[in-house]
């Protein structure tokens, strides 16, 4: 597992209902979306955002409703910020940005609410 020099290790990052999987590298299709301040999710509930706001840090993705991923650049970490969470840092590198979901007995999967 990569660290930050600090000792600290690159692992999961869950802020309410998103999800960073720190992943090898970026695919070889993605494609460079934006950089800077990257709105990862918005709460359907809240209407709130898992916000980075940082100019290492990119948003890639394969094309339309395909996954996402977050690069970060550097030797820092960057915050992900969200209203209703403390901020949590994310160390640098490649994570694919994903939306957890629960399960409901007798129905399909949904998203979770944030």
């Amino acid at each position: 597992m990569k660290t930050d020099g600090g000792g600290s290790v690159r692992g999961l990052v869950r802020q309410g209902d998103l999800l960073l999987v720190p992943v090898a590298g970026l695919p070889e299709r993605a494609r460079r979306l934006r950089a800077g301040r990257l709105v990862l999710a918005e709460g359907e509930a809240t209407g709130h955002a898992h916000v980075v706001d940082d100019p290492r840090a990119s948003l890639h993705g394969l094309g339309w409703g395909a996954e996402s991923y977050l690069s970060v650049e550097g030797e820092e970490s960057v915050l992900l910020v969200h209203e209703e969470h403390d901020p949590l840092p994310v160390l640098p590198g490649v994570y694919e940005v994903r939306r957890q979901r629960e399960y409901v007995p007798r129905q399909w999967s949904r998203w979770v609410s944030d």
